[in-house]
Formats: structure tokens, C-alpha cells, sequence
């Protein structure tokens, strides 16, 4: 479905496979304006791999036996986990003519920041920071999305809790934005391959990487963050549409 409000957005509810999801966005028709599509997964679970990654990160045989699909993004950055009804997941395209494109990939996604910031405060968070330096990065950022805070991102207040990664062409950005529902680092770090070059050697794992990310549940007050995941991710959905620029 596809709607065009206020603002100059045009929005698409997309509703399809992770790899669906992740291919080529928006229609060829529609990038000559900015656009947001609402991105709800449907089907296996997936690994969503970054544009650079080595496809061996991820262990085949236990994704297939955990019925998880492995798939690559256009844009860079580390692994996620998407499944039905996990995340917020929304996709933004912004054509090189608009007054939100900036030519400073540093600078290019505060704005966006910015609009989650503005759409989870008014549910009633708080604490929440938009990084506007270059990628504070981890053992386990070149790995792990969450485990790293990179320009544009949302913090609580240190937190990772919204990731952004984007794929600039010559007609414009699809920036891809992101919060989990629950952040559950175990659930991914089953699926890697400890032996794939880049994946840290380590027996704590879980431990180090509780603290780097949260979620919505955690940081939302209730009736959002005692509520299930339909609830929450409504909620933050209608919340994020409004906070649009």
C-alpha cells in the first residue's frame, strides 16, 4: 500500500521475505522524491549480512538447521537478526535533489536520527542521544551491527538502540533503520562460524555484548514496553511516520 501524506513522503507498508525486502527499493518510477517504506518481515527469520561481508561468518549448516535464511543487504555495516514481528525496520530513500541529501556522509543520517529520537520521546523515552561523530567502534562492530554506534545512530544514553546503514548511488541514499523489539545478542552468536576470520575469540560473548545494544521494550515506558510485540512496534511505527521532517 502506498500513501502520500504531508511532508513530501511518500510511504509503502512492505510486507515480504527479508531477502525480498532487501533487494532493489524503491520502484525505478519513484526515486525522483523521497520516500519511506515500513519494512515487515514474513517467513524464515534471516541473518542479514553487510554489503562487504564474508558470507562464511555465518555458520550454513546451523542456520538451516535453526531455519534462518542468510541474506545481504545493499549497505554496509555488520550482521542482524530480523524475524517476524522483531524489529522496527524502516527504509528511507532521499534522492540527491532533495534538501535532506547531504554530500557529508558523516552528517548524511543525523536527520534521521533525529526523527527516531523525536518519535520514541513522544512514547516516552528518554535519555536518547544521536551520534554525530565518526563510528565508535568494538571487537565485535565489524561483526555485529549492534555492537557499534556509528554516525547517525540512536543511543540510551550509550546503548545502541536504532542502527542506520545506507548505500549512496548517483541518483540518491537508501538509508536502512533499524530497532529490535528485544536485544538478545545469544540468539545470532549461535548462528556465527567461530572460526570465519573477523569473528573475536572469546568464551563470554554474551556477557560482552549485553550491554553494548538495547531494545524498545527496555527503553519505552508502559503501556509500550509492557505491551507485546504488535503493540510496541505499532506504536513506534505511527510515532516514527509523524516525526518524519
Amino acid at each position: 500500500m502506498t500513501t502520500a501524506p504531508g511532508g513530501g513522503w511518500t510511504i509503502e507498508r512492505r510486507v515480504d521475505t527479508a531477502g525480498a525486502l532487501h533487494g532493489p527499493w524503491p520502484a525505478e518510477g519513484h526515486r525522483a522524491r523521497r520516500v519511506a517504506g515500513l519494512c515487515s518481515v514474513v517467513g524464515l527469520r534471516a541473518v542479514v549480512l553487510g554489503s562487504t561481508q564474508a558470507t562464511d561468518v555465518v555458520d550454513a549448516g546451523r542456520a538451516a538447521s535453526h531455519d534462518t535464511d542468510v541474506v545481504r543487504r545493499s549497505a554496509g555495516g555488520g550482521a542482524v537478526l530480523v524475524a517476524p514481528g522483531a524489529q522496527v525496520w524502516l527504509d528511507v530513500w532521499v534522492p540527491r535533489t532533495d534538501p535532506l541529501w547531504h554530500d557529508d556522509v558523516i552528517a548524511s543520517s543525523w536527520w534521521l536520527g533525529e526523527a527516531w529520537v523525536r518519535g520514541l520521546e513522544g512514547l516516552g523515552a528518554t535519555g536518547l542521544r544521536v551520534h554525530r561523530g565518526r563510528a565508535l567502534r568494538t571487537d565485535w562492530s565489524d561483526v555485529l551491527c549492534f555492537a557499534g554506534v556509528g554516525p547517525g545512530e540512536v543511543t540510551a544514553p550509550t546503548a545502541k538502540v536504532v542502527g542506520i546503514a545506507q548505500r549512496r548511488t548517483r541518483h540518491g541514499a537508501r538509508l536502512h533503520s533499524m530497532a529490535l523489539v528485544s536485544w538478545s545478542p545469544t540468539a545470532l552468536l549461535e548462528l556465527l562460524s567461530i572460526e570465519a576470520p573477523g569473528v573475536p575469540v572469546t568464551g563470554d560473548a554474551p556477557v560482552e555484548l549485553e550491554d553494548v545494544a538495547t531494545d524498545l521494550r527496555h527503553i519505552l515506558p508502559a503501556p509500550w514496553g509492557h505491551g507485546d510485540a504488535a503493540l510496541v512496534i505499532t506504536a513506534v511505527e505511527d510515532a516514527l511516520l509523524d516525526a518524519l521532517p
